[in-house]
């Protein structure tokens, strides 16, 4: 339209019409060609699609996430809450002779979880692995709030990220007890002694050894493993994480998301490569990554340990290797989701904890789960799953490119006819009411087509969906 404008302006000058006059005229014509229809176009588009995936339990908070995550060629994801139910259960306990009522008695005394009474029976409440360690002690008679009675809890030093563990302080007796639960490789660094059953005894490298294989074996069946340790102290000023005493392990699983493997071959097949981001051990990690599909042969893993001797820029360039990463802090999931940008990948992000929100603020379009996940998490995100079924992502996308298609579609059709009319007034063909009428009709049918055409493209897209999941996991 823009050429058409500039040759009825340069055909006005060699008529020997003066220049301003023409300019008037070509400019005016440059902005009849500009689609009256676009602002009803996109809103009308927007307003389909966010309807539709509102039906499905996907809220989009931010309309700019669906015309992004059309174009997203990488998904980074938290593992727990996410990929996984988050729904934990004890299947597995360990220690050094210490029997398993013993290490659920002090694990369930160091947890802030609370204690209910539903139609008669007890259950827990709060963060899942809290709430799977104090389930199984209440399935084993083992009460904290009987066992405060004992040994009254006084003082705590949180879990944080940081540290990956946390601390109570309990009066007993003349003294206090301390207990201490978390990863299993860095609560046996605080370690000097352990608990062999009967007495305590000074741990050498050969029973490290013999406990590390024990948490390797457990996190290569997929299962979550938690270490529980304690000390005794005379006062209260000695409470530290030092020089504790082991007690033994716990192992928990936490099964995958019902459609998670679908979703992630969906992915796969778009050309779109998915992330594993976790705080869990990296055995475990890469054992829940190989049975969704997102670790291959040749992707690697890496632990955020290792994560921080790599320089950024060596990062950058070996960043599509990977495609698990454990034992990661908030500050290297945001270095992570920038090393994917660097490489020009549109980059997603889903999680559901607080430890996720600065990865969601920073990748290009992000997605919280809306029923399991924090409030800090959703306010964070663009799009919020409220089922937290992450396997709706391959609708969002289809969502996002049905949306760019019947905009663009649209736009150009549009175009078209307003170059049409333009090109027919110059020649007489219209008088100027009529160009008018034309110009006016067409933008009206534009809308019209757009929200059809825009109708059929999504709903044959999530047709072909459905059919190319049920071809998949029929073989």
């Amino acid at each position: 339209c823009l050429i058409i404008c500039a040759v009825i302006f340069i055909i006005g000058l060699f008529k020997k019409i003066p220049p301003v006059e023409m300019f008037m005229t070509s400019v005016g014509l440059a902005v009849a060609a500009i689609p009256e229809g676009l602002p009803a176009i996109v809103t009308i588009v927007l307003s389909i699609g966010v309807t539709k995936m509102a039906k499905k339990n996907s809220i989009i908070r931010k309309l700019p996430a669906v015309e992004t995550l059309g174009g997203a060629r990488v998904i980074c994801s938290d593992k727990t809450g996410t990929l996984t139910q988050n729904k934990m259960t004890v299947v597995e306990m360990y220690g050094l002779g210490a029997n398993e009522d013993k290490i659920l008695e002090l694990s369930s005394m160091c947890t802030d979880s609370e204690i209910e009474i539903k139609e008669g029976k007890y259950i827990s409440t709060g963060e899942a692995t809290e709430v799977a360690i104090v389930n199984e002690a209440l399935n084993r008679s083992i009460n904290k709030y009987e066992l405060y009675r004992t040994r009254e809890r006084i003082k705590d030093i949180p879990f944080d990220s940081a540290r990956k563990m946390m601390s109570t302080v309990h009066k007993d007796g003349s003294g206090y007890l301390v207990i201490t639960k978390g990863a299993p490789d860095v609560l046996l660094k605080k370690c000097s002694r352990y608990f062999d059953g009967n007495r305590e005894l000074t741990i050498d490298t050969n029973t490290i050894k013999h406990i590390e294989q024990n948490n390797s074996k457990m996190a290569e069946r997929a299962l979550r493993v938690i270490a529980v340790a304690y000390k005794k102290i005379d006062n209260i000023s000695q409470v530290n994480e030092e020089n504790l005493t082991f007690l033994g392990l716990i192992g928990m699983i936490d099964p995958p998301r019902e459609g998670v493997k679908e979703a992630v071959a969906t992915c796969r097949r778009a050309g779109i490569k998915t992330v594993m981001i976790t705080g869990d051990h990296i055995e475990t990690a890469k054992a829940i990554a190989k049975e969704l599909g997102i670790l291959k042969t040749a992707d690697l893993a890496i632990t955020g340990q290792e994560l921080s001797k790599i320089p950024q820029n060596i990062l950058e360039r070996d960043i599509m290797r990977y495609s698990v990463f454990a034992r990661v802090s908030p500050e290297d999931k945001v270095r992570i989701v920038k090393a994917f940008q660097s490489t020009g990948a549109v980059v997603a992000m889903t999680g559901d904890g607080v430890n996720d929100a600065p990865a969601l603020k920073t990748a290009d379009v992000s997605v919280a789960m809306g029923s399991v996940g924090s409030d800090v998490a959703i306010e964070a995100a663009d799009i919020a799953l409220l089922g937290d079924d992450i396997g709706k992502i391959p609708y969002l996308k289809k969502l996002s490119n049905s949306t760019l298609f019947t905009i663009k579609a649209n736009i150009a059709i549009s175009m078209t006819i307003n170059a049409v009319a333009i090109i027919c007034s110059v020649l007489g063909l219209l008088n100027p009411v009529t160009g008018a009428i034309v110009h006016n009709a067409g933008s009206c049918l534009v809308v019209l087509n757009a929200a059809l055409l825009y109708d059929r493209k999504f709903d044959k897209s999530i047709k072909k969906i459905d059919t190319e999941n049920m071809e998949h996991s029929h073989y």
